[in-house]
């Protein structure tokens, strides 16, 4: 079945931050899959998590960094990373922002983040 979605839910978060779900819980009710389109300001960060989803971040203009067990990584425009579940990771605005598009499987959930 083909579904048109009108457009996203903006979800409110501290910091600065600017999350629009496209496809999720929120906006289109998919537990399966959730595409957010987010922009965050220079030295925007967020707290340590350990999802139990995948997530796969595409950066579009300036930079993300990831923090994990083995350092940290910066991703820059054009590029993309893919965290696994279980895995501890803190993501951050490069020194000039970030805007990106964030996909998870399953859905992305508060209580399935693990934010510490």
């Amino acid at each position: 079945m083909v579904r048109v979605i009108e457009g996203p839910t903006r979800i409110p978060v501290p910091g600065g931050k600017l999350i629009d779900e496209h496809v999720g819980r929120v906006n289109s009710g998919d537990e399966e899959i959730s595409i957010a389109h987010m922009t965050a300001p220079p030295g925007w960060q967020e707290p340590a998590q350990t999802p139990s989803f995948t997530e796969y971040t595409v950066v579009l203009r300036g930079s993300v960094l990831v923090e994990h067990g083995g350092g940290v990584v910066e991703v820059a425009a054009g590029q993309s990373v893919v965290t696994s579940p279980g895995e501890k990771v803190r993501y951050s605005a490069g020194p000039d922002g970030a805007e990106y598009v964030a996909v998870c499987l399953p859905a992305f959930a508060p209580e399935t983040a693990g934010r510490d």
